[in-house]
């Protein structure tokens, strides 16, 4: 299976709201109109990329990537990494490792010095995310915001 990894662009917003249905699968579905505008406020965003998978004509995960300007560290910019699924389809078969690997050249294209992502509290993706040469060097924290209304 040959694999690709592309930015995204506006006519994959179907195949990108389907990979983040199976990411967060109890989230109400974003109604279409929403998510082109979310879609739009994105693509505008400067630093940020939307990488997506293709495994032949199907778009098989993605990662949302952006680069964060940096005052320390001699000005380097950190590059972020969010949002990172593959479809349960094609799991197991390198797509998530291209992504990952993607996700550091556009890290090293931006002059970044690290690339740093959360990770969900499961071994499984501790394991992937240490395969792909990450390693857990910090304790991360959240807090999350009530919900309020949508754009």
């Amino acid at each position: 299976m040959r694999i690709t990894v592309r930015a995204a662009v506006e006519a994959d917003l179907s195949a990108l709201l389907a990979l983040y249905r199976e990411l967060n699968p109890d989230d109400a579905p974003l109604p279409r109109a929403s998510a082109a505008a979310v879609w739009a406020a994105m693509s505008r965003q400067q630093g940020r990329t939307i990488l997506v998978a293709d495994a032949g004509d199907t778009v098989a995960g993605t990662a949302d990537c952006i680069v964060l300007p940096n005052l320390t560290r001699g000005g380097r910019a950190i590059l972020f990494v969010e949002n990172v699924v593959v479809s349960s389809s094609f799991q197991r078969r390198g797509v998530g490792r291209q992504l990952m690997e993607s996700a550091v050249r556009l890290g090293e294209s931006a002059g970044c010095y690290k690339v740093q992502l959360l990770a969900a509290d499961d071994e499984y993706v501790h394991t992937f995310y240490e395969a792909c040469g990450f390693k857990p060097l910090a304790k991360g924290f959240r807090r999350y915001i009530a919900q309020g209304p949508r754009p």
